[in-house]
């Protein structure tokens, strides 16, 4: 007799094809599992005007719902995209069942028809409106385009590019309205899963755009008790996707950076060795605190507390404490 198994899930267009890949995964490596997907309508998504902030933050927004009905028995696991998950805080009862083989971590540039990569960089962004809803992309923009406005822009991966290419001006909590964007700055990975990695303009390099904790990487959540979820899902566990999720979260954990602070870290491994590199900027990206370790692979979360207190020498504290909404 097949085993029921629920995952839970965002309704995107990317959360699907992510679900529908670990589906796809668990189908093809464990017998007789008859895997369900289950969709949920998270205040993220319902809500595609208001920062992130009032719904607390990326964990409240798009993760909760989900969490809680895999806390109350009615799914068996929720997939996330990691990056999404908050790092400052444990939800007591969860653990990550399984990570899979990471897509490529970096951010991408998307123009609307008409600007040009060359035009962006020649005006050093004066005259440009790049949007995004991330603080930590929005404070590498004006690092790397010093004049350019950054804008809020909210929406799943493919309603963001299709704003873009309407000329829609993205809604505002009080009732106003900012853009059109001319360009967005993008996860690669979200492009390619729902089939725009050809509107990808440029690609920048970790040393231009240090991603996101945890980017690019899918994770599985399931109940810390559920053995038998844990076995199943162990089936298809990434090793070296999970050994660098592990390095990165303990950097934001140590940090206790908020939804709102401008964190990036970023691991490789080779061999038996892992190379780690964090950084946490100002929002105006005048200001950048950068670290980088590298150590056994088997110990990551050593290594990211070890980049984590290294950051804090350098005053990375203060540059939180000064992002921290009041």
């Amino acid at each position: 007799m097949a085993t029921r198994f629920k995952i839970g899930t965002r309704k995107s267009t990317m959360a699907l094809a992510q679900t529908e890949e670990i589906a796809r995964r668990l189908t093809a490596t464990v017998p007789d599992l008859d895997v369900e997907i289950v969709k949920f309508d998270t205040t993220g998504d319902l809500d595609q005007t208001s920062k992130l902030l009032p719904h607390g933050g990326k964990g409240g927004a798009f993760v909760a719902q989900i969490r809680a009905a895999v806390l109350a028995g009615e799914l068996q696991a929720a997939m996330h995209s990691l990056k999404d998950m908050p790092g400052n805080e444990d939800t007591p009862g969860l653990v990550l069942g399984a990570t899979l083989s990471r897509d490529p971590a970096s951010d991408a540039l998307v123009l609307r028809d008409g600007v040009t990569l060359e035009a962006l960089r020649q005006s050093r962004g004066k005259g440009f409106k790049i949007g995004t809803n991330a603080v930590r992309r929005a404070a590498y923009a004006r690092r790397l385009f010093p004049q350019v406005e950054v804008i809020h822009f909210r929406g799943a991966a493919d309603t963001r590019v299709r704003k873009l290419d309407n000329g829609e001006k993205q809604r505002l909590p009080d009732g106003g309205a900012v853009g059109p964007a001319d360009a967005l700055i993008m996860a690669r990975s979200g492009l390619d899963r729902v089939g725009l990695a050809h509107r990808i303009a440029y690609e920048f390099t970790a040393a231009e755009m240090l991603p996101a904790a945890g980017q690019g990487i899918v994770a599985v959540e399931c109940a810390a008790q559920d053995w038998q979820t844990r076995s199943i899902l162990s089936a298809i566990d990434d090793p070296a996707a999970h050994a660098c999720a592990d390095a990165e979260r303990e950097v934001l954990w140590v940090l206790n950076g908020h939804c709102n602070s401008p964190v990036a870290a970023f691991s490789t491994i080779a061999g038996d060795q892992m190379s780690l590199t964090a950084s946490v900027l100002d929002l105006s990206g005048n200001s950048i605190i950068e670290a980088s370790h590298a150590g056994p692979a088997n110990r990551p979360r050593e290594l990211g507390r070890a980049v984590a207190l290294d950051l804090l020498e350098k005053g990375a504290a203060e540059i939180i404490e000064r992002s921290r909404p009041r």
